[in-house]
């Protein structure tokens, strides 16, 4: 088992960094890898050999530590500006046509409260990952005010971060 893993590992640094994104049958494989493991420890600590079990616990730690890994390379945060090099290349995404609120634009600052009028289920950004957004986080939703795009803690009403001139 030891040999897979040591392939498994040479493989994966061996993949180009953008693909390193982890996906859910990837890391149900990972899991199935850890509990083989462990059956192994277990075995190993029946029969007796010191040294099965030492060999078998760093075994059962390596495909611990590969699955936290892989987990973190799937769960990873989208960086500030991500959107940016992907709005140039895909123009007609970002260009949703004219939006109007039914309020004038008024800008907003990280910190400050908002009415729940601004950011009611009808500004929701449904799918914020195909606009390369950084992810939301729990009961956090990013809205859309004009031009410029909220991220808004919805239990509070208060205004989390701003990127301004986002659709333009």
């Amino acid at each position: 088992m030891r040999k897979l893993i040591i392939v498994a590992l040479m493989a994966a640094t061996a993949v180009p960094s953008g693909a390193m994104a982890q996906s859910n049958g990837e890391l149900r494989r990972d899991r199935q890898d850890i509990r083989q493991e462990q059956r192994e420890l277990d075995r190993a600590r029946r029969s007796g050999d010191r040294r099965d079990i030492r060999e078998e616990r760093r075994d059962v730690r390596d495909a611990r530590q590969e699955y936290r890994e892989d987990r973190q390379d799937r769960n990873r945060n989208w960086g500030r500006n991500d959107w940016r090099g992907y709005r140039e290349q895909n123009r007609g995404i970002y260009a949703r046509g004219n939006w109007r609120a039914p309020w004038r634009y008024q800008t907003f600052r990280p910190g400050a409260r908002i009415g729940a009028g601004y950011y009611g289920q009808r500004y929701w950004i449904a799918d914020p990952w195909r606009y390369r957004l950084p992810q939301a986080g729990r009961n956090q939703r990013w809205v859309r005010n004009y031009d410029d795009v909220l991220l808004i803690d919805t239990r509070r009403g208060v205004v989390i971060d701003v990127i301004r001139s986002f659709y333009r």
